[in-house]
C-alpha cells in the first residue's frame, strides 16, 4: 500500500498522474543517469580524456544493464546515494579494463543533479503543453459566453455586474506569463551539472570546461559552471510549480464559488454524495484549491533547502529529494484536473 496520496490505490484517482509520474520515477531516473555516464563517457574520449575504445565499451555495457535494485536500495541506506553502488555495477558490467574509466572526474551530484534535469526536461514540456491547452479551453468559454453577465465580487461581497469574459481574463492571462517563465526556464534551469568531487574538475586539468560543454550539448541541456550548493535553478522551478497551482487553484475556487450561488454556472461531472443523493460537489475545483496550498507550502522547504554548507550538503540536498517530487506531480494534477474542469463547463453568466 502507498503511504502517499499521489500513488496511492484509491486517492491517485484524485490527484494522480500518471504521465507525469512516469516522466520522474525510478525507472526514468535509472535511465537518466545511465545516459550521463554513457554521454560522459563519450564526451571525455572526444576531447582525450579517456580513449576512445573505452567509450565504445562503455556505450556497448550501458546500452543493455540491468540494475540490482535490491543492492542500489541497501547501498543508499549506507552511503546516502545510490551513485556509488551503481557505478560499481556499471563497471563491473562494463569489464576490464574500460570500466575504471566509467565516471571518470565525475561525483555523486554530477549524476543525480544531471539525471534530475534530464527528467524536468520532458516534464516540463507536458506543463507547457497542458498550460496551452487549458488557455485555449478558457479562450473557447470567452468566445461562448463572454458577453454574459456575472455579480463581481470583492472582499467577497457582492460589486458592480462584470461579464464572463472579465472573470475569465482573471483566469486566463497568468498563464500566458507563466507560458513565457517556463520558456526562460527551460533555457536556463535545465543545467548539466559536473563539477567532480569538490566542483573543481581538478582530475581534467585545462580540459574540465570543453567536456562539460560538450557533455551538455549531447545531453540536450545548458552548459552552466558546477552547481552543486548553488539551488536558485532548484528554486526557481519550484516557485514556478507552485506559482503554477497557485493560478488554477483561483480558477478552481473561483468555480467553486459559482457552483455555490447555483444560478450562474451550470457544470456536468459534479461528485456525488454518500448522504445527500441530489448533490453534485465540485470536487474538481476543490482539488485545485487543495493543489495550490500544498504546493504553496512545499516551496518553503525548497526554499530551506537552498542552504547548502561549504561545496556539498547532504541534509539540503536530501530535503529536495523529499519536496520537490510532491510539487512536480501536484503541478501535473493541477493541469490534468484544470483541463477536466474547464471542459465540465456548460454555461456561464446569466
Amino acid at each position: 500500500m502507498a503511504v502517499w496520496a499521489f500513488e496511492h490505490p484509491f486517492l491517485s484517482g484524485l490527484v494522480g498522474d500518471g504521465e507525469v509520474a512516469d516522466m520522474l520515477g525510478a525507472e526514468a531516473e535509472m535511465v537518466a543517469m545511465i545516459s550521463f555516464e554513457t554521454a560522459l563517457a563519450d564526451a571525455e574520449a572526444e576531447h582525450d580524456v579517456i580513449p576512445a575504445v573505452a567509450a565504445r565499451a562503455i556505450g556497448d555495457a550501458l546500452g543493455v544493464f540491468k540494475p540490482d535494485m535490491a543492492l542500489l536500495a541497501a547501498s543508499t541506506a549506507r552511503d546516502g546515494v545510490v551513485v556509488p553502488e551503481l557505478v560499481r555495477q556499471l563497471r563491473e558490467v562494463a569489464g576490464k579494463p574500460y570500466g575504471e574509466k566509467l565516471h571518470f572526474g565525475a561525483t555523486s551530484q554530477d549524476v543525480i543533479d544531471t539525471a534530475l534535469m534530464l527528467r524536468l526536461k520532458p516534464i516540463l514540456e507536458v506543463l507547457d503543453r497542458r498550460i496551452t491547452a487549458i488557455s485555449g479551453q478558457l479562450e473557447d468559454l470567452a468566445e461562448r459566453f463572454g458577453t454574459k453577465e456575472l455579480t463581481g465580487h470583492t472582499r467577497m461581497q457582492a460589486a458592480f455586474p462584470i461579464t464572463v469574459s472579465d472573470r475569465i481574463a482573471s483566469w486566463r492571462e497568468p498563464l500566458v506569463r507563466h507560458r513565457a517563465r517556463l520558456a526562460g526556464l527551460r533555457k536556463t534551469a535545465l543545467a548539466v551539472q559536473f563539477g567532480g568531487a569538490a566542483g573543481t574538475l581538478e582530475k581534467l586539468g585545462d580540459r574540465g570546461a570543453s567536456v562539460r560543454a560538450t557533455l551538455a550539448a549531447k545531453l540536450g541541456l545548458a552548459d552552466a559552471p558546477q552547481w552543486h550548493s548553488q539551488r536558485d535553478r532548484v528554486a526557481d522551478l519550484a516557485n514556478f510549480l507552485s506559482l503554477l497551482t497557485g493560478s488554477l487553484g483561483k480558477f478552481g475556487q473561483d468555480i467553486a464559488l459559482l457552483a455555490l450561488a447555483g444560478d450562474q454556472i451550470r457544470l456536468r461531472g459534479g461528485g456525488g454524495s454518500s448522504a445527500m443523493l441530489h448533490k453534485q460537489n465540485p470536487v474538481a475545483a476543490e482539488l485545485l484549491v487543495t493543489l495550490a496550498r500544498f504546493n504553496s507550502l512545499q516551496l518553503s522547504g525548497m526554499h530551506h533547502a537552498l542552504v547548502h554548507e561549504q561545496e556539498r550538503s547532504g541534509s539540503a540536498w536530501t530535503l529536495e529529494w523529499l519536496v520537490l517530487p510532491q510539487m512536480i506531480l501536484s503541478a501535473g494534477a493541477a493541469t490534468r484536473i484544470a483541463a477536466q474542469l474547464a471542459g465540465n463547463i456548460e454555461r456561464l453568466g446569466r
